[in-house]
């Protein structure tokens, strides 16, 4: 072999990653917010914590993926949204204890770095960001030749927020007779793909750009739409009306999540029939004959976020929650858990 061999031989450019850092920096302006330090490109973000509101700063950190419906972006060739969904998975699991989102960086890895694709990518970072009202302080763009298809990657998030020690919401407040109100999802978000890419495309035999009447769109097109990020409904919430606890409906469905917040000594009574379903829900059950007990423990059935509060102050949040365009419902309540019961119930 005569000829020296470069790094760009091997199929990792070095130079066009240092142009993509330059891009993500004009990206990542658009999500500035107070206590930002520097930009883009350093070893590490920065981050300055005001603390002059908080009697004993607690700091909460999520990470996630999107999982499997990055295939779906791959079939549709749009890759603009699944950054939304990125940030939603990550932050919505930082809300639920009551925190503020502060921050976010990402990790994306490619094959090859394709520089249209990645700056989609990562303005859907962005736009997931600013719904969120956190800042994008850093990442890391990386390629690796040989471990991905053509024009396929994988998304991974980290994301910290802040709240007072006193202000945690744990679920130890909890008790009987508390309502359980649930936020309507808009749709699948970013659980249950692999379900329900096998029944589609597997059983159905659809194609991505089949036109779904029920949906009023094509296929591709519902099941991409981005996960809701609730962290402005909790805000406009949490600040004077009592939550004594939040779940983040996601894999695992509500039967999964919502025990996660109660006491021991409590049980949930869900009502069937209570909540709004969307048409995405029933399409994939009777497609796929799924059973009501796989569906509920594998989607989100149209319930993204519960917030459990004291009766006395459940119509004031569901008038507060439509006052800020939310759809919602009281689902249930809670009841006292006898030693042989279970922590959920369906009424």
């Amino acid at each position: 072999m005569t000829k020296p061999l470069t790094y760009a031989d091997a199929g990792v450019d070095i130079d066009k990653a240092t142009d993509f850092v330059e891009t993500i920096k004009n990206i990542a302006k658009e999500t500035t917010r107070s206590g930002v330090m520097g930009e883009i490109g350093g070893f590490g973000g920065l981050f300055s914590l005001n603390l002059s509101n908080l009697e004993k700063p607690v700091l909460v950190s999520s990470t996630d993926g999107v999982g499997t419906k990055l295939k779906i972006a791959f079939m549709m060739n749009k890759h603009d949204t699944v950054g939304i969904d990125l940030v939603a998975m990550c932050v919505n699991d930082i809300i639920v204890q009551g925190a503020k989102p502060l921050f976010f960086l990402d990790y994306l890895s490619m094959g090859k770095l394709e520089t249209r694709i990645a700056a989609d990518i990562v303005k859907g970072i962005a736009q997931g960001c600013k719904i969120a009202n956190c800042a994008l302080i850093g990442g890391e763009t990386a390629e690796m030749p040989g471990l991905y298809k053509e024009n396929e990657y994988d998304l991974a998030g980290f994301s910290v927020g802040i709240v007072d020690n006193d202000k945690i919401v744990d679920g130890s407040e909890i008790h009987v007779g508390h309502k359980l109100i649930g936020i309507a999802s808009n749709g699948l978000h970013s659980n249950g793909y692999s379900l329900v890419r096998k029944i589609c495309f597997d059983v159905m035999k659809l194609k991505i750009d089949t036109h779904i009447p029920e949906f009023g769109k094509t296929l591709g097109e519902e099941l991409l739409a981005p996960t809701r990020i609730y962290s402005q409904t909790i805000d406009g919430i949490i600040k004077d009306l009592p939550l004594h606890g939040l779940a983040h409906i996601t894999g695992g469905g509500i039967p999964e999540n919502i025990v996660r917040v109660i006491p021991k000594t409590c049980k949930v009574l869900i009502k069937k029939g209570s909540w709004e379903i969307p048409p995405v829900f029933s399409f994939v059950q009777q497609g796929g004959n799924v059973s009501e007990n796989e569906m509920m423990r594998t989607f989100n059935n149209g319930i993204g976020m519960i917030a459990i509060v004291p009766e006395k102050s459940a119509q004031e949040v569901m008038e507060r929650l439509t006052a800020m365009e939310e759809k919602c419902f009281v689902i249930g309540e809670i009841v006292k858990r006898n030693d042989s019961d279970t922590q959920i119930e369906w009424t």
